[in-house]
């Protein structure tokens, strides 16, 4: 691990900390993600938070309770992960649930329509924003700036406009991606004779 961590206090902490994310996070949660564990608390790197993020998003399940599984076992074991859990999904899970009781009710307004259609746009606003503000840690990746850049273009256009399913990006370019890396890296690890 990278000498720019302040690890977390305590489980607890991991506990609080999760539940404040997701008490903020409304259709995604990936700016406030990255604001508050990067640049707030500073318990990953961006280049760290880039990688375990991308494995978070590969993994079945919410890309955020994956994160939060991922760094809880990282500082506290078995333990933490529970913890950083819990704190993802409690108050979250009272909240939809006292939520859904009074939607129930209310769903056909245009006024609710209208709030909803919003806040999906600016959750889109905001995913784009941090993708935007975590490219400079791309030049830091393996696999060089270029083919990320290159890579990133060629899932776009398969996912937005040609509208292939996840899993055939999934092996297509996320193949490619993971057999160019797998390159660099043996190719950074050989001893200099060999190369």
């Amino acid at each position: 691990m990278s000498s720019k961590h302040a690890p977390p206090a305590s489980a607890s902490d991991l506990f609080w900390s999760f539940t404040w994310l997701a008490l903020q996070g409304f259709g995604g949660v990936l700016a406030i993600v990255q604001h508050e564990l990067v640049e707030k608390k500073q318990w990953l790197t961006r280049e760290e938070f880039l990688e375990d993020w991308a494995v978070a998003q590969i993994l079945p399940g919410p890309n955020v309770v994956n994160l939060s599984l991922m760094i809880g076992d990282r500082y506290f074991g078995l333990r933490g992960a529970l913890m950083a859990l819990a704190g993802m999904l409690t108050f979250p899970l009272l909240i939809v649930l006292a939520l859904a009781a009074i939607f129930s009710g209310i769903s056909d307004s245009p006024a609710v329509q209208g709030a909803l259609r919003g806040m999906g746009a600016v959750a889109a606003g905001l995913i784009a924003a941090t993708g935007i503000k975590l490219v400079a840690a791309l030049k830091k990746n393996v696999m060089g700036a270029a083919v990320c850049a290159a890579l990133a273009g060629a899932t776009l256009v398969a996912v937005a406009l040609l509208r292939v399913p996840l899993l055939w990006v999934l092996l297509g370019p996320g193949g490619l991606a993971f057999a160019w890396a797998y390159h660099q890296l043996g190719r950074d690890s050989r001893p200099e004779s060999e190369t």
